[in-house]
C-alpha cells in the first residue's frame, strides 16, 4: 500500500519529515487541513517500531485534529507532530530548537502545542527558534498548560452523558479512568470533588499511588481497568482502549474520556451502539485543551491578553455540540462517533466552500 492510498492519509495537505543529526531530531509534521485556519495539533514523542508506525500515528492524530477543531468551533485547521524517540531519556535543548525550525519552515501553516511525552518546557526551546507555537507561560497571550482546561472539558462531557444515559449525577456513579498522566489526574480530581467514585489504573505506579491518596480512588491493574464494575469507562491513555477484545469485558453503560482515537475502528463504534452504550465521540468531548491553545494563538495574532471568558463560552458552547451529537445519533438510529465524523467534515466542507 502506498502512503496516498493508506486510508490514514485520506486528503491530507502535507507530510512533512524533517531530520537533524546533529540535534537527534527525526519529527514528521502532518497537515490535514487549513480550511478552517492554520492547523493546529500537539507535538508527541514516542518510542515508535519503526517509520511506518509512526507516520500511521501522524497521519491518524493529524485528520482527528481536523476533525476536533472543527467541532470545537475554532478557527484552525488539523495537524500534527510526531518525534520519533523516547522521552524519558532522549529529551535535549537541541531536538527542540530544531523542532522549532521546522515548524518555522512551514511558515505558519501549523501551531504546535504540548503533546504525550512534551511538556511547556520543552517546548519553550522551540518558541525560541518560531512564533508558532502555543501553550506556554511568561506572555500576556499565554494560556500556559492545556491540560487543565481538557479535563474540564472531559469532567463536563461525563457529566452529560450520565444525565442523559443514567439519570443520576456523578455523585450517584462510579468512574473507571485508564490512565492518570496530566488530563486523567486533574479529571480524577474535578470528578471525585463532585462525589464520584473512582477506580484507576496507570502504567505508573507512583501516578496512580499519588492520584489514589489524593481521591480515594482504588488501584487496578492497567488490564483490570477494564473488568471493574463502573458506570463509566473513561479512557485518558494512549488511543486504542476499546477494541474487539476489551470491548465485551467492559461493565459500563458510557465511555467518556480524554484519549485520542479511543476505539481500534469504525467497527467498534457500531459495536458500542449495537450494546446500547453511550459513546461520547473523543474528538468532541477533549477538545477543551485545543480551544484553550486556540485562545492563546488567537491572542497572539491579535496582539492582546489571554481571554478566559473567550475559553469558558467556547467549552460551554463544546458541550453544547456533544449533546447534539448525540441527539443526532438518537435520532437517526447510528453511531455517535460516525455522526460526530459527518458533522466535522460538513463544518470542514463549508469553510472550504465560502
Amino acid at each position: 500500500m502506498t502512503l496516498f492510498s493508506s486510508p490514514a492519509f485520506e486528503n491530507h495537505e502535507g507530510l512533512h519529515a524533517f531530520h537533524d543529526e546533529a540535534a537527534g531530531l527525526n519529527c514528521l509534521i502532518a497537515i490535514h487541513s487549513t480550511a478552517l485556519g492554520p492547523a493546529a495539533g500537539g507535538v508527541r514523542m514516542w518510542p515508535y517500531p519503526d517509520d511506518q508506525a509512526a507516520i500511521d500515528d501522524a497521519l491518524r492524530l493529524s485528520r482527528a485534529m481536523s476533525h476536533k477543531n472543527a467541532m470545537a468551533g475554532i478557527a484552525l485547521g488539523g495537524g500534527k507532530s510526531v518525534i520519533i524517540g523516547d522521552s524519558r531519556t532522549a529529551k535535549t535543548p537541541a531536538m527542540f530548537e530544531a523542532l522549532g525550525r521546522a515548524v518555522e519552515g512551514l511558515g505558519g501553516r501549523y501551531w504546535a502545542a504540548e503533546d504525550v511525552g512534551i511538556n511547556p518546557s520543552d517546548l519553550a526551546y522551540a518558541r525560541k527558534q518560531t512564533r508558532f507555537v502555543a501553550g506556554l507561560e511568561g506572555h500576556p497571550a499565554a494560556s500556559g498548560d492545556p491540560s487543565p482546561v481538557t479535563a474540564e472539558g472531559v469532567k463536563r462531557g461525563i457529566e452529560l452523558c450520565v444525565r442523559r444515559t443514567l439519570g443520576r449525577s456523578l455523585a450517584e456513579v462510579t468512574v473507571a479512568i485508564q490512565g492518570v498522566g496530566h488530563v486523567g489526574a486533574l479529571l480524577a480530581g474535578k470528578l471525585a470533588a463532585a462525589g464520584a467514585k473512582l477506580v484507576i489504573c496507570d502504567v505508573g505506579a507512583e501516578a496512580t499511588a499519588a492520584v489514589a491518596a489524593r481521591t480515594g480512588a482504588r488501584v487496578v491493574s492497567p488490564d483490570a481497568i477494564f473488568d471493574v464494575e463502573a458506570d463509566v469507562f473513561a479512557p485518558c491513555a494512549l488511543g486504542g482502549a476499546i477494541s474487539a477484545d476489551t470491548l465485551p469485558r467492559l461493565k459500563a453503560r458510557i465511555v467518556a474520556g480524554g484519549a485520542n482515537n479511543q476505539l481500534t475502528s469504525a467497527a467498534i463504534g457500531q459495536a458500542l451502539f449495537e450494546r446500547g452504550m453511550t459513546y461520547a465521540p473523543d474528538f468532541v468531548i477533549n477538545g477543551g485543551g485545543i480551544i484553550n491553545v486556540a485562545g492563546e494563538i488567537r491572542a497572539i495574532e491579535r496582539g492582546e491578553a489571554f481571554d478566559h471568558a473567550w475559553v469558558e463560552a467556547k467549552v460551554a458552547a463544546m458541550i453544547d455540540t456533544l449533546g447534539e451529537v448525540l441527539d443526532r445519533a438518537a435520532a437517526d438510529h447510528q453511531p455517535a462517533d460516525r455522526v460526530a465524523v459527518r458533522m466535522a467534515k460538513e463544518r470542514i466542507a463549508a469553510a472550504k466552500g465560502r
